[in-house]
């Protein structure tokens, strides 16, 4: 059963990677690029102080913080534990899919879409209540998410746990930031 299911991740990988344009080439790795997004990030941040007085706003992004620390240290424990090859560096592959970009660490699972989705759910749920259409920020790991089948670089269960883990921390560190929060704010 392990083999069929890995079997049908790699066709899903080269069907999606396959639907790839050219044309678009420039977008998908200007998406996927961690530092461009570095305008979006401040703009999280800068969402707290906009929403709540600077001692709340320090501490919630605090918390953002650390659930994306913990989250990124988590993802690279595991890749190291688990050692799956990215597409771009399987032999198998390599000839039948487009490679944009060539990392040479491991695949399982994956640290965009972790990162990025613990990111945004932390954020929705810690905004909801001051700003009604902070649910738009999802967009973010969506894109970043879909990036990386574009570029060559996950398969889509890396992608899907990813997001599944970065959506378990985000509860958690919400939960503990409540907890928290009611004590020192």
């Amino acid at each position: 059963m392990y083999e069929q299911l890995k079997q049908w991740d790699r066709e899903l990988f080269v069907y999606l990677n396959s639907l790839g344009i050219e044309s678009y080439d420039f977008f998908w790795i200007f998406v996927t690029r961690i530092e461009n997004w570095i305008p979006f990030y401040i703009f999280l941040f800068l969402l707290y102080f906009l929403a709540f007085h600077w001692k709340k706003a320090s501490f919630s992004s605090l918390f953002l913080l650390a659930s994306f620390l913990t989250t990124w240290g988590f993802t690279n424990a595991v890749k190291v534990m688990l050692v799956r090859l990215r597409p771009n560096n399987n032999p198998e592959l390599v000839d039948l899919i487009r490679v944009l970009q060539e990392p040479t660490n491991y695949s399982f699972f994956s640290g965009h879409a972790s990162s990025s989705m613990v990111a945004a759910t932390f954020v929705v749920l810690s905004l909801k209540d001051k700003y009604p259409w902070i649910y738009a920020v999802y967009i973010w790991p969506l894109l970043f998410i879909m990036s990386r089948v574009y570029v060559g670089v996950h398969y889509p269960s890396d992608l899907l746990v990813g997001a599944l883990v970065g959506l378990i921390f985000a509860f958690i560190f919400y939960w503990l930031y409540n907890r928290s929060g009611r004590r020192f704010i």
